[in-house]
């Protein structure tokens, strides 16, 4: 059986670090997958925005809590529905002073992880959770831990919730609770490592090979992409050349109709003249006819 793990997996843990973290974490992650089939695809997941970090933030740190909140949203969709105007407009009322106070938690522990979140992004939040209690798959999507982009629906329109999470199998998912981290006492002893040097020369030259393979690739990829425009670009003078040879020829059958069409004018005039000429014989060949059966 392969350790590999899948790819839920693998985002799952990229999800859960500190939203600056994330792209150094999942480049080093594409790399030590280098050679499977998980690679690209880690590679490809997305940066969460602002809004999408501090959700799944407070999905890990206090699933409980977003838990009860999603079977609230539940039971009230089941609710509203033989609801009065009065009564969906206290839903209304009491789903967002939930989503506030939640909220309102969100940016408190996105702040102890030394995020700043503002006005704006505060609300994206606010209306994410509102999404998840509208919404069941919405509601799945904030589960998941997996979001990338901030959720918005009225409950009416239709949302595209697979673009907004990292992976198509974040639907169903429920995402790692972890812990925050508590920072142990810093270690004053300083033990002088006598094989240091060698092991920062081994760093720079494991950086030093992994940036020359990359800039190999990279240059490969510039070489391909090089002749490929060079094939476009000679096809594309090809094609030019044959439109100038069939300008020049349309040119030429304009000059051919234009002198056809002359002659046709003059061949026509001369046809109409000989029909003249025909027509007064014929009437004179008849008349002569007509005296010679009288005479006889």
């Amino acid at each position: 059986m392969s350790d590999e793990p899948s790819l839920l997996e693998v985002a799952d843990e990229l999800y859960a670090l500190p939203l600056a973290d994330f792209t150094p974490a999942r480049d080093a992650r594409a790399k030590q997958l280098k050679g499977t089939d998980l690679a690209q695809p880690v590679k490809a997941l997305r940066k969460p925005s602002l809004a999408a970090w501090v959700v799944n933030l407070f999905v890990r740190r206090d699933a409980g809590q977003v838990e009860q909140v999603l079977q609230v949203g539940a039971a009230l969709r089941d609710a509203q529905a033989g609801m009065s105007g009065a009564e969906l407009r206290e839903l209304t009322k009491q789903r967002r002073q939930l989503t506030a106070a939640i909220t309102t938690q969100a940016r408190a522990l996105a702040r102890e992880e030394g995020v700043r979140v503002t006005d704006p992004v505060a609300e994206q939040v606010e209306a994410t959770l509102t999404a998840a209690m509208v919404s069941e798959r919405c509601g799945q999507a904030v589960r998941s831990g997996l979001l990338v982009a901030a959720l918005v629906t009225t409950g009416v329109d239709e949302v595209d919730v697979a673009a907004a999470v990292a992976v198509p199998d974040a639907l169903g998912f429920t995402a790692t609770p972890r812990e925050a981290e508590v920072p142990g006492p810093p270690d004053l002893t300083v033990v002088p490592d006598p094989d240091a040097g060698e092991k920062a020369r081994a760093a720079a030259q494991e950086a030093l090979d992994a940036a020359t393979e990359q800039a190999e690739e990279a240059r490969a990829a510039l070489d391909e992409a090089g002749a490929e425009v060079e094939e476009f670009r000679a096809r594309q003078l090809q094609i030019e050349a044959e439109i100038d040879e069939l300008k020049r020829r349309i040119a030429t059958l304009e000059d051919s109709y234009d002198d056809v069409d002359d002659e046709l004018g003059d061949a026509e005039s001369v046809r109409e003249e000989a029909q003249q000429t025909y027509d007064e014989a014929a009437r004179e060949r008849d008349a002569a006819a007509a005296a010679l059966e009288r005479l006889s």
